[in-house]
């Protein structure tokens, strides 16, 4: 992509109404645009970043074998007024009417639409076990959205949804997700702690929030430090296993964390004081197991090998990707702009030609440009006409892994000088070189 003919619209200037670094840099970036209170338009460089972070989450949950679907974002009342929890859910659900005055919703979660989807089509055990996941807008009207897209209205959520014959079945489904997510942040760069929370409107009597540290958090967690240690379930853990689940969950769940609403002062205190850790935490993904408490009202059965009808127990699965982008950004930046970690940058290197119109600098820039998209490498190359300083800010700011910067000099020689934003890192190759060490990361 030409950065010529690319829509990013860089903010020199700090926004006035970013509170935060993410928001903040989100802003100055082109990432977003607000339209409205908690309301956010994705603008192209955003959107590359937001797609890569659902690729990821996509290919682990169907690594752990959730099927994906897509569903509605408006629902009938009735759905929920059939679940009894229409009423009961409060000021955060916008309600609307149609033209013909039929109760609809905005919806905030979809429990009770896929257990309608479920109960129309599954009969037997023979079909379970069964989890269903999608990729969609949601909307909850919060009294303060703050934060930018940490904590909007209209949000990017990724629902699942397991249905299983018996409470053991279910928690097996439970430990399969809670092993897919601890994959999923790490993919994203990110340390996720497991942390026992509060089950909320959703429900139940087991439940996770995954939590990662940051000074901006919004509530304060308390946990273990040996977290920091454990090893991430390598890709090609069974996830159909029963005790390899079990042991994941055993040791992720085997030293003390919890977010401020679950906290146990007595339990944290007895951990040494050199491993307690306290905390600001930024709540990336929550899961539920709550057994019957949708399949019930709505008649959600299926018959068992026994002949007999039984209601199926259910957990549900979200994982915020708009939360998720500056809940990264938190994690990695500097004093200059962001640092992508290399799997969701939103381009894997930027060429900075220094002289746009020198013959050797367009004609190397253009080798490296081209050669790197041939080997399948997502890259920006600066061509514009600003001057080498707003060219560095612009390319430390939108965070691109790497930069090969082709100035006059060092073209006319047959070189280049490669950047590592993360370290900073210089070096000065020949074209050749650059690309190939570029081509294999």
């Amino acid at each position: 992509m030409r950065l010529s003919r690319y829509f990013m619209p860089i903010l020199k200037e700090n926004p006035k109404e970013a509170e935060i670094v993410s928001h903040r840099l989100m802003l100055r970036a082109g990432m977003i645009r607000q339209q409205s209170q908690g309301i956010y338009s994705w603008l192209p460089l955003g959107k590359r970043v937001l797609d890569k972070v659902n690729n990821i989450i996509r290919e682990e949950q169907n690594r752990s074998g959730a099927v994906e679907l897509l569903m509605p974002t408006l629902q009938s009342a009735e759905l929920w007024q059939e679940s009894g929890r229409y009423d009961a859910y409060g000021k955060e659900m916008l309600r609307i009417k149609d033209r013909q005055e039929r109760p609809m919703l905005y919806g905030p979660t979809n429990e009770e639409m896929i257990t309608d989807i479920f109960r129309s089509y599954v009969k037997s055990y023979k079909n379970l076990p069964l989890n269903l996941y999608h990729i969609q807008l949601k909307f909850r009207d919060e009294i303060r959205p703050r934060f930018g897209t940490m904590r909007s209205r209209e949000f990017l959520m990724k629902d699942a949804y397991s249905f299983d014959l018996t409470k053991e079945a279910a928690e097996h489904a439970y430990r399969k997700m809670f092993t897919a997510y601890l994959r999923t942040f790490s993919r994203l760069g990110l340390r996720a702690i497991p942390m026992r929370a509060d089950t909320g409107p959703i429900g139940g009597n087991l439940s996770h929030e995954f939590i990662i540290l940051a000074e901006t958090g919004e509530s304060e967690v308390f946990s273990h430090k040996d977290f920091v240690n454990f090893d991430i379930p390598a890709e090609d853990i069974s996830f159909d296993d029963v005790a390899t689940m079990q042991a994941v969950f055993d040791k992720w769940t085997s030293v003390y964390a919890a977010t401020s609403e679950m906290h146990d002062e007595e339990a944290f205190n007895a951990i040494p004081e050199g491993d307690r850790l306290s905390a600001r935490g930024i709540e990336v993904g929550h899961i539920f197991y709550f057994g019957t408490k949708y399949s019930e009202p709505m008649g959600a059965k299926v018959q068992g090998p026994d002949g007999k009808e039984h209601l199926v127990h259910m957990g549900s699965y979200g994982i915020g990707p708009t939360r998720l982008v500056p809940a990264i950004i938190e994690a990695s930046h500097d004093e200059n702009g962001i640092i992508w970690p290399a799997s969701v940058a939103p381009f894997d290197v930027v060429v900075i030609n220094m002289k746009p119109g020198d013959d050797a600098c367009d004609r190397i820039s253009q080798i490296v440009y081209g050669g790197l998209q041939t080997v399948g490498k997502d890259v920006l190359y600066d061509d514009t006409d600003e001057r080498a300083g707003t060219k560095f800010a612009t390319a430390d700011l939108i965070g691109v892994p790497f930069q090969v910067i082709v100035g006059p000099r060092s073209a006319a020689a047959g070189e280049v000088e490669l950047k590592n934003r993360k370290t900073g890192e210089r070096e000065t190759l020949t074209v050749e070189a650059a690309m190939n060490k570029l081509a294999g990361r």
